[in-house]
């Protein structure tokens, strides 16, 4: 993945977390352990709901369709264009010490090396030590992953009825906001939060075997 030099892990021991990357696959495709009923069956249908197909009124921009997630003590909302899927909690999760605050560690998807990062400290708050869901993001292909306490819902929801940013958020903070929910809930602007060099790292694009 590429990103701005000012994103750049200086000090990071990147070599050590593709070794622990490459054990952890190892692992991943050696174990049969499967994960309980329960949760594999939440997760199967909230993917089910992410893949039907979109309505006309969303296509033709009425209504936004949104993953409704909880992360840090807020509600965030993204458009389900820009989900591509959920992760339950990631066991194979690698931190890496030293890295900036909204980089949570590594983790693999499909063999591919995947960064998983934090909301919170772009809207001023601490980032939470618990892990959850992660909502795999990009534009067309895997880009992200972000963190999540829960991911709560797909929902529909008019564009009309969304009320703007607050005034008091910075303004890199508003730029990453489309808008307000009635009930609260942060939409986030997809394609903002994918340009936003705060949150891509150089990560090598290097297969795990």
């Amino acid at each position: 993945m590429a990103a701005g030099d000012d994103a750049k892990g200086g000090g990071l021991d990147w070599t050590a977390a593709y070794r622990r990357l490459g054990r952890l696959a190892a692992a991943t495709e050696a174990s049969t352990t499967s994960p309980p009923e329960a949760d594999a069956a939440l997760l199967e249908e909230r993917a089910r709901a992410l893949a039907r197909p979109l309505s006309q009124q969303t296509r033709t921009g009425t209504l936004l369709e949104l993953v409704h997630f909880r992360s840090g003590e807020q509600d965030y909302a993204l458009e389900s264009r820009f989900v591509l899927e959920v992760l339950r909690a990631p066991e194979q999760l690698v931190p890496l010490p030293g890295a900036p605050e909204p980089l949570r560690g590594l983790t693999l998807l499909h063999g591919e090396v995947l960064a998983v990062v934090e909301l919170a400290p772009l809207f001023g708050r601490m980032a939470t030590v618990s892990h959850g869901p992660v909502l795999v993001v990009g534009s067309g292909r895997p880009e992200l992953g972000l963190r999540t306490d829960t991911v709560e819902e797909v929902r529909l929801v008019s564009r009309d009825t969304l009320l703007p940013p607050p005034a008091v958020l910075a303004t890199g903070e508003r730029t990453l906001v489309s808008g307000i929910s009635r009930d609260g809930i942060i939409v986030l602007e997809g394609e903002a939060l994918l340009g936003d060099g705060r949150l891509f790292f150089d990560i090598s694009e290097e297969r795990i075997a």
